[in-house]
């Protein structure tokens, strides 16, 4: 799958908003609002033509704007509708996208989402100190987007997360980054620097507990960080040894799968990453996006 080149003079320096495609938007939106403690930032809107056709759709769509801590995420209904989440979509997938929330006490949290469908087999696990010593859980919401449980060790929080109560009534705090599968992550990094991004120290995430983080049988995933010039929340690429699946036809953004990265950049685009991934750009000055 061939990606977009990057645009002459475009840099990306925050993101600013993740966009969610839903088969229904009021049972979504419920989802992300009753489960997992996001707020509803007014009212349902229309997407703008102008909008769409930089998505290259036609017909309507809506939105509802949604807020967890100082992020912003975006549930959109199209019409006409897009295709489900692929049944095969695993986390070595190059269509898997997840948003990690970070949360200040795993068990609580996991229990708010006992019945959603499970990604990670038995259960939140303990990342090795090599990983980051972490404890993570991985489920899908109602449309089958991935998310994912991330509790960082009190000793080692990044500064972004420094200061959160870490107590059993609080379940999310907000989004540290989102994760996708990339299938060369050399060429994805220098797609990404190419557009101001800078590239974090990898890490090799192997053993037991990742493989029944991810579900998947002798599981070796290179991780990447990719961060803007304000780094929370960032990118991470994950880049799997294993065969990936055989590649699908290019995702159009009225998809289910079509997750979208909203970024703060030079101006307004929408470009494909080496392995399809839609990245939407907000020109500086357009404000919060809507």
């Amino acid at each position: 799958m061939s990606s977009d080149p990057p645009l002459q003079g475009q840099v990306l320096t925050a993101i600013a908003g993740f966009r969610l495609v839903t088969a229904e938007l009021p049972r979504l939106s419920r989802f992300y609002c009753d489960v997992l403690g996001f707020v509803a930032d007014g009212s349902e809107q229309a997407v703008s033509g102008d909008e769409l056709h930089l998505l290259g759709l036609r017909g309507s769509a809506r939105r509802q704007m949604l807020r967890l801590g100082d992020q912003c995420v975006a549930i959109e209904q199209y019409d006409p509708p897009g295709r489900p989440y692929p049944a095969d979509g695993d986390a070595a997938c190059l269509c898997f996208q997840h948003l990690a929330l970070v949360v200040g006490h795993m068990a609580t949290a996991y229990q708010r989402v006992r019945s959603a469908t499970a990604i990670s087999a038995c259960g939140p696990q303990r990342l090795p100190a090599a990983a980051g010593g972490v404890h993570a859980y991985k489920f899908r919401d109602p449309d089958g987007h991935p998310l994912e449980f991330l509790q960082f060790p009190d000793d080692a929080r990044p500064k972004a997360w420094r200061g959160k109560p870490a107590i059993p009534t609080q379940i999310a705090f907000g989004i540290d980054h989102s994760a996708i599968s990339v299938a060369d992550a050399d060429a994805s990094v220098a797609f990404y620097s190419a557009l101001g991004v800078k590239q974090g120290e990898r890490t090799v995430n192997h053993g037991a507990e990742q493989e029944r983080l991810d579900a998947l049988c002798d599981v070796q995933v290179t991780v990447t960080p990719m961060r803007p010039v304000k780094a929370t929340p960032h990118l991470e690429l994950l880049s799997y040894c294993r065969a990936h699946v055989a590649a699908k036809p290019v995702m159009q953004a009225n998809d289910i799968a079509a997750t979208r990265i909203v970024w703060r950049g030079t101006y307004a685009a929408l470009l494909r990453d080496p392995d399809g991934h839609l990245q939407q750009i907000a020109s500086a000055d357009q404000g919060r996006p809507q």
